[in-house]
């Protein structure tokens, strides 16, 4: 099936200042692949049988890279929302853990929120079997190590800029991996961190802000 994805703005390469950029844009997938990337008025009167998924005045980006993962899912727990003990990550406390059942849940959960904040890609390597079968499950890629010291984040954007932040540039033929951002106010055309409105992983809609 074909699908266009349809933005205010679309940015298929962050990291290159020289690469176009298509105001009303759109990224037309095919399965888990990108078949191409333009404007949308273009690829739609193309492909009048695709289906349309319109963002409106959003930015969509290749997704991004979380380089703390191994900290994020080996280190820090996830907690699950029925404890009680609310939803942000609890720093260290897996250190000196060794239950897989509880290291696995955590990284399940973990990966959902990155999920949330348009990663597509997360650094190891992953010492914990649990973690790397949640992890390889997920779909997201594995980045080669070591993965960056530091805080285990969830939202790349937090600390980096988008163009150190994607991973990867959307093109025709590569992985259909990209993320949604909203729009800041007064006119900014950049994704807000933790403003993301969809998350695309090998062609599916893997996330949908509610």
């Amino acid at each position: 099936m074909l699908t266009l994805h349809r933005a205010a703005l679309v940015l298929p390469d962050p990291a290159d200042p020289t690469a176009p950029s298509f105001a009303d844009g759109a990224v037309l997938v095919r399965d888990e692949r990108v078949e191409a990337v333009g404007p949308y008025p273009e690829l739609a009167a193309a492909h009048p049988a695709a289906r349309v998924r319109d963002w409106g005045p959003a930015v969509l980006t290749p997704g991004l890279r979380n380089p703390y993962g191994q900290r994020a899912l080996e280190r820090d727990y996830h907690p699950d929302p029925r404890e009680g003990i609310g939803s942000e990550p609890l720093t260290d406390e897996l250190v000196g853990c060794a239950d897989e059942t509880r290291f696995g849940a955590s990284a399940r959960r973990g990966l959902q929120r990155m999920l949330g904040f348009g990663v597509t890609a997360v650094a190891g390597p992953f010492e914990r079997a649990s973690v790397r079968t949640a992890v390889a499950r997920s779909g997201l890629v594995v980045l080669p190590g070591p993965a960056e010291p530091g805080a285990g984040l969830l939202d790349p954007l937090a600390v980096l800029p988008l163009a150190r932040a994607v991973h990867g540039r959307l093109a025709a033929g590569g992985r259909a991996d990209f993320a949604v951002f909203a729009v800041g106010d007064e006119g900014e055309s950049g994704p807000l961190p933790g403003g993301v409105l969809a998350t695309v992983l090998g062609g599916r809609l893997v996330y949908r802000r509610r």
